[in-house]
């Protein structure tokens, strides 16, 4: 990856942010959502746009349902915030990374309070 589509990436990803935050209206964005990270195609004309949603299933379906719609506000207030030749075309995916770091942690924390309880079972 050439360091502009890294910066461009990080752009993107800085901008959709601003906006779901300060200019979104639609009230099932009203959860917590991020943009966890942004891939911009080597021709710069498609960007997937990873998401990540605090709540419930329902939420993060409603949420998700919320940014399709959105696509065009968004792709028209980058063409805006941005100065590109061609602003890429949004395409957003769930990105359940955060979630199955908190498993793990918390499988982590499970083995630890069990080999805890074991340790002062022995002695």
């Amino acid at each position: 990856m050439t360091r502009r589509i890294e910066r461009l990436n990080h752009l993107i990803r800085h901008e959709i942010t601003e906006l779901l935050q300060r200019e979104a209206k639609d009230p099932r964005l009203g959860v917590l959502v991020s943009v966890t990270r942004v891939s911009v195609s080597s021709d710069l004309r498609h960007a997937r746009v990873f998401i990540s949603v605090m709540g419930t299933d329902q939420e993060k379906t409603e949420a998700m349902a919320a940014l399709q719609v959105a696509t065009g506000f968004l792709r028209r207030g980058l063409s805006h915030r941005l100065t590109l030749r061609h602003t890429p075309e949004l395409s957003f995916c769930y990105d359940d990374t955060m979630e199955k770091a908190g498993h793990v942690l918390q499988l982590i924390h499970d083995v630890s309070a069990e080999s805890g309880g074991q340790e002062s079972g022995e002695s």
